[in-house]
């Protein structure tokens, strides 16, 4: 029987931190005779925040006592603020401190996205012996590759907007600034200050380029094995942690530190960052059916883990996936999905794939001899984001799926379309893409797009990703490379859930720029850092027998 509770708030509870540090926490407690179990939300943005309000009132009216906290440096709370490598300590402090209220049964959960979420990861391999579940949402755990440098390119726009928003005790308004010039401000080093930011942690995100020690230290991908309790993860299909929620969701199933552990699950809607909030995602409107009760999920797991309530959320499916295309949700039990038919789709042209309206083919057919495709890029005029897996002001740089033939009419953007497809053609899983290429420079950028092409021509994306030249064997040891050689890369495009309907084709993009969601290659090979010359690279995608440039599509038989 659920029982709905009045509630009782504490505002401002101080909280103390192993080195003496009081952080700030609002308490939410049921008017009724405890102890309770608890939910911890711990965030940078504010406990005041209304929807944080609602929510811990929903909690306590539900019988949890609930905890949102204003992490350290942030708000309420003392101390210095600096993203990340404070919170798997701060968390822990504030489990084992919960631990032994009185209103405490000594059962914790958590629960929260994107910053909510890093906190939940960065926690629970501390073992508190109090925390027992946790409800992360779009969030990744390795932050040099998920984060910060995908495929060795700095995301810009995510970056740049939450860092300054986030760069001091309380709230930044950015909308007064001018986005379009603040993106190109060479050197990058210097970006912040030119535009009259004010964050000391940017320098630190410079000078770590690569896969070092000091991302080491929070990367929680190595660490599944010390994580003792389960998870319920959300992601959407245009987060930018899209992947990354898959990756969470395996390493979890696969290598979590208890039976409880690998009993984590896994739901992928259309959704941006905010997941489930709207039908409609940028051009597009998924239906009504790909809004869905997320709340409840969540009321469910910490109902099943937290009061032992056999509710059978532990016995159904472990993966949920909305499938776009059909409008349909879908229950799986692993990833790959174990019937996936990995099939490799082959570039072909006869020299001419540039735009859409080039002669750029997509086929399982091997090539045999072909002419390669060339192109220009020119960082002063890289092409523009338009939509895709981008965080988190979408009134900058918009988010989800928009149409790409804009993008697709510049001649430094080679596309390779597939025939129409005959019947469904359904892809669900990783893509990657293997691309032989060589450029005129020392260094210089490699981005891909996978899109799906309506019968009228409309250019939907699905997914997209890069690599930037120099780490293409290792993200900790860049290299520079032989200008001219034909090199092999791979790209990973990230993940998609879609079904090509009959007519539609599948496309593939080619070029070396994504701006401002990546920042600009300058092709010059020197410090990525304190560059400020700029250099045109002459671009060559090789498609022969002996370089086979290709896709690697997950397909998926349809029942």
């Amino acid at each position: 029987m659920q029982h709905h509770y009045d509630v009782q708030v504490c505002l401002d509870v101080k909280t103390p931190m192993r080195d003496g540090v009081q952080l700030s926490a609002d308490i939410y407690l049921p008017k009724a005779t405890g102890p309770f179990p608890t939910v911890l939300l711990r965030t940078p943005y504010s406990n005041n925040l209304e929807d944080l309000i609602t929510k811990s009132r929903r909690l306590a009216n539900q019988g949890y006592a609930c905890v949102v906290q204003d992490v350290r440096g942030r708000w309420d709370s003392d101390g210095t603020y600096y993203p990340f490598h404070q919170e798997g300590a701060d968390g822990f402090d504030t489990q084992q401190w919960i631990g032994r209220q009185p209103w405490s049964d000594g059962k914790i959960g958590m629960t929260g996205g994107s910053y909510l979420g890093c906190v939940q990861w960065l926690s629970a391999p501390h073992r508190s012996e109090h925390l027992t579940c946790i409800c992360p949402q779009v969030m990744c755990n390795d932050y040099y590759r998920g984060l910060f440098y995908p495929g060795g390119a700095f995301q810009l726009n995510v970056l740049m907007t939450w860092g300054m928003r986030t760069s001091a005790h309380t709230a930044q308004s950015i909308a007064q600034h001018h986005w379009t010039e603040a993106f190109r401000t060479l050197p990058i080093s210097e970006m912040i200050e030119q535009n009259g930011g004010n964050m000391p942690f940017w320098q630190d995100w410079m000078e770590h380029r690569t896969d070092d020690e000091y991302w080491e230290a929070i990367n929680g991908e190595k660490q599944y094995e010390q994580i003792a309790v389960p998870a319920l993860i959300m992601g959407g299909w245009y987060d930018l942690y899209a992947s990354d929620t898959f990756d969470n969701f395996v390493g979890m199933r696969e290598r979590g530190g208890t039976p409880q552990a690998r009993q984590s699950k896994l739901i992928v809607g259309p959704w941006p960052h905010r997941l489930s909030r709207c039908t409609c995602v940028g051009d597009i409107d998924f239906g009504a059916h790909s809004m869905i009760d997320l709340e409840g999920w969540e009321i469910r797991w910490f109902d099943h883990w937290l009061k032992g309530v056999d509710n059978g959320i532990t016995t159904e499916p472990p993966l949920r996936l909305f499938i776009m295309g059909t409008g349909q949700w879908r229950d799986e039990d692993e990833w790959p999905l174990a019937r996936t038919d990995w099939q490799s789709w082959y570039l072909h042209s006869q020299g001419h794939a540039n735009t859409l309206r080039g002669d750029g083919r997509l086929s399982r057919q091997a090539p045999d001899e072909e002419s390669p495709d060339e192109f220009v890029y020119d960082p002063q005029h890289p092409v523009q984001t338009v939509g895709g897996n981008n965080c988190c002001s979408p009134e900058i740089v918009p988010w989800g799926p928009y149409d790409q033939r804009g993008v697709e009419m510049r001649t430094d953007v080679l596309c390779y379309t597939s025939e129409p497809f005959d019947d469904d053609f359904e892809v669900t899983g990783q893509i990657q893409l293997t691309l032989f290429a060589a450029s005129d420079g020392p260094d210089t950028d490699w981005t891909a797009k996978l899109v799906d092409v309506f019968p009228s021509g409309y250019a939907m994306n699905l997914c997209d990703g890069i690599l930037r030249a120099r780490f293409r064997e290792s993200l900790s040891q860049p290299q520079l490379i032989e200008p001219g050689a034909v090199l092999e890369y791979t790209i990973h495009l990230g993940v998609v859930g879609n079904v090509f309907r009959r007519g539609h084709s599948l496309r593939v993009e080619i070029s070396s720029s994504n701006f401002p969601r990546f920042d600009r290659n300058l092709n010059t090979g020197g410090d990525l850092v304190t560059e400020t010359r700029i250099r045109v690279a002459h671009q060559t995608i090789h498609h022969t027998r002996q370089f086979p440039s290709q896709l690697k599509l997950p397909v998926v038989p349809r029942r």
